[in-house]
């Protein structure tokens, strides 16, 4: 059948009204997974006049979903490892029955951190200071410890600026220059000495070593373990979500590096290629949805 040539122009434009109820609608459940909707909270609007701005690295880093949430579960399997890192979870945390809220808070201090106003980045990180110092306790071998550690909060922060920007290298900018990398550090270095972390990298080389300075530390015993288990076992709240949240869990695993694997007993990652051209399949369409 012939068709007028005027069908040929009006294709495009056809295709992309169609388009848009798609794009809204992945675009509103991915807003509602980050968002208490149902206690008020909206999307954090994005402010030129805070910490960042449009230029800086951590704009372009922290706004890719997909590798934000690969690199958040690899981020944690890391902080676990640190035995006062772990004590704050077990004994202050309502990690068992609130484990999305608490993934929920995190986000939301990150956007808040990079995207809001200075005076919302200083009130998000009062709050933080505020909650840490009453998250206080011992060991079990009878070592006190306090979440306002600048040593505790230096190893929480290398370990997420590190995975985020490396979860951001693999699925999103594969060819990011090593000055991009190091200024990312320099500009997380920021957010990391308002919260009173020390050391606190700012280039590739500083991170690196504050981790291989920390990994004698590093345990795992059974609460490890009951931690990472809920973790990796959790039920996605809607389920669509499912699919999306095994995935970037897989993929923030296959991230670790292969001595925190050993650590956590994981097994040897299998369909790796498959993994991977899955995950950046999915971070191609959000980025689509909100483009």
């Amino acid at each position: 059948m012939a068709y007028p040539e005027t069908s040929n122009a009006a294709a495009p434009l056809l295709g992309a009204r169609l388009a848009r109820p798609v794009k809204r609608a992945i675009a509103g459940q991915v807003v509602a997974l980050f968002n208490d909707v149902e206690h008020g909270e909206r999307p954090v609007i994005r402010r030129p006049d805070g910490l960042f701005g449009p230029g800086s690295v951590a704009w372009r880093v922290h706004g890719d979903v997909t590798s934000m949430m690969v690199g958040g579960v690899a981020g944690l399997m890391l902080q676990m490892l640190h035995p006062a890192v772990l004590a704050g979870v077990w004994d202050h945390s309502r990690f068992r029955d609130d484990l999305q809220g608490r993934l929920r808070r995190t986000a939301r201090f990150i956007a808040l951190t990079t995207y809001g106003s200075r005076e919302e980045a200083e009130a998000a990180i009062a709050r933080v200071r505020g909650i840490h110092g009453h998250v206080r306790g011992t060991l079990p071998d009878g070592t006190p410890y306090g979440a306002n550690d600048p040593a505790l909060l230096a190893w929480v922060h290398v370990t997420e600026t590190t995975t985020f920007l490396e979860a951001w290298r693999r699925y999103g900018e594969p060819g990011m220059t090593a000055a991009d990398r190091d200024r990312y550090f320099a500009e997380m270095a920021v957010v990391g000495g308002m919260l009173g972390v020390d050391p606190v990298p700012r280039s590739r080389a500083e991170a690196r070593a504050i981790i291989a300075a920390m990994r004698p530390r590093l345990r795992v015993d059974h609460r490890t373990r009951e931690v990472a288990r809920i973790l990796l076992n959790r039920r996605a709240e809607i389920p669509w979500q499912e699919p999306l949240q095994q995935l970037t869990q897989q993929a923030g695993l296959d991230l670790l590096p292969d001595w925190a694997r050993r650590m956590h007993r994981l097994p040897p990652p299998l369909g790796r290629p498959l993994l991977r051209a899955g995950t950046l399949g999915v971070a191609r369409t959000l980025r689509w949805a909100f483009s």
